[in-house]
């Protein structure tokens, strides 16, 4: 167990918190910073950080953050995001107390997100270690000027993505057929209207739905806002039979915090065919995808039509999250080495790290031996 401090800037909230939770279970001392709280109206500072890049916010910040400092002293500062962050802090941070790390689990290198990433751009030169968790985002880091880049995945964390035990009332309250959690994005209200066109019974939960062109379709499949619980999103993932993964094209995913938590906590993932996606999971043994929504339906159809297969992938999904590492107290770690221990220690490609935990077993996943569908392709949908 470590004895060493840990200053984390980051929101006291959602897969933020995870993360400093995540920290505390590692042995470190942890104190928690939230410059959201700095400010009475979140959703204000939100509009204004899309609109206006955190202008005139960055001296206000800074005094916010100092000011509320604990008189101890830090090995390291982490930053979690880091939109409110301008370089100045980074610098009076760095004077104080040494290394400053910045993980950031968006693409701020995109530009779906206005003018929210202006402070956290102006500050990447400054910082001893970017994190990121796009390929993509490694050049991008770079180009802008940082010092260190370390590419991750995203992860699931380890308690609140661990299984819960599921009573009857659960399943009457929870249940149901394909499941997808997440906030409206423009190109996910055609899908989703899509698949309800196919006759997939949706359960839609999550924020700004309301503003789909395909409401009027969609609404009556909408079950309520986003689930920011940890248990109330743990039993209603457990309670689906059928998981979507869907991805931000805005933020070039390629996978999602989805793609790991539905996994961990052993349920059904169905998701959006892509390389990293393909790398994580061996398809139609740990997780099932798809290209299009016709696919997607006809993969729902399969599933819903086989408990047995339904149980054996989570099972194995399960097994394989756990041993690809792609868990916060592993992700942390690796994070942690590449700034407290440079010299002895290095960090293999996340590839070759998925395909040594993937090859451990052949491939097989735990629990399965063969699965099989119905059919090995969907039927033409042309």
């Amino acid at each position: 167990m470590s004895n060493q401090a840990i200053l984390f800037i980051g929101r006291d909230s959602g897969t933020s918190r995870h993360r400093a939770s995540a920290f505390r279970r590692l042995g470190y001392d942890v104190f928690v910073i939230d410059p959201f709280s700095f400010f009475p109206n979140n959703r204000f500072i939100g509009l204004w950080t899309w609109h206006m890049g955190s202008l005139f916010l960055e001296d206000f910040v800074r005094r916010s953050v100092l000011t509320n400092l604990p008189h101890k002293k830090f090995d390291l500062v982490y930053v979690d995001s880091g939109e409110l962050i301008g370089p100045s802090l980074v610098l009076d941070l760095q004077r104080r107390f040494g290394p400053v790390i910045n993980y950031n689990i968006d693409d701020p290198f995109s530009p779906r997100d206005g003018r929210r990433w202006r402070l956290y751009l102006r500050a990447v030169p400054l910082y001893d270690l970017v994190v990121v968790v796009r390929n993509s985002n490694v050049s991008e880091a770079f180009s802008a000027g940082a010092r260190d880049v370390l590419r991750v995945y995203m992860s699931a964390d380890e308690v609140a993505h661990s299984p819960r035990q599921i009573s009857e009332q659960d399943q009457r309250k929870c249940a149901s057929e394909v499941l997808f959690a997440g906030t409206w994005m423009p190109e996910r209200g055609p899908f989703m209207a899509r698949l309800i066109d196919l006759g997939i019974s949706l359960s839609i939960y999550g924020c700004r739905w309301q503003k789909a062109r395909e409401w009027s379709v969609l609404r009556s499949f909408w079950r309520g806002p986003g689930l920011y619980e940890d248990d109330e999103y743990a039993r209603v993932i457990q309670c689906a039979k059928v998981n979507l993964g869907l991805l931000s094209k805005g933020n070039r995913d390629l996978s999602t915090t989805r793609s790991f938590e539905i996994p961990c906590l052993g349920a059904v993932l169905c998701a959006e065919r892509t390389s990293e996606h393909s790398q994580l999971y061996k398809e139609n043994k740990e997780a099932v995808f798809w290209s299009d929504p016709e696919e997607c339906a006809w993969r729902c159809r399969e599933l819903l039509n086989q408990e047995e297969l339904r149980k054996n992938l989570g099972i194995s999904a399960r097994g394989r999250c756990l041993q690809n590492g792609t868990m916060n107290e592993n992700i942390l770690t690796q994070i942690l080495n590449r700034i407290l221990y440079p010299k002895s220690s290095t960090t293999p490609p996340l590839t070759s790290l998925i395909s040594e935990a993937r090859d451990s077993d052949g491939g097989k996943g735990r629990g399965v031996h063969a699965l099989q569908f119905q059919g090995d392709q969907p039927p033409s949908h042309a």
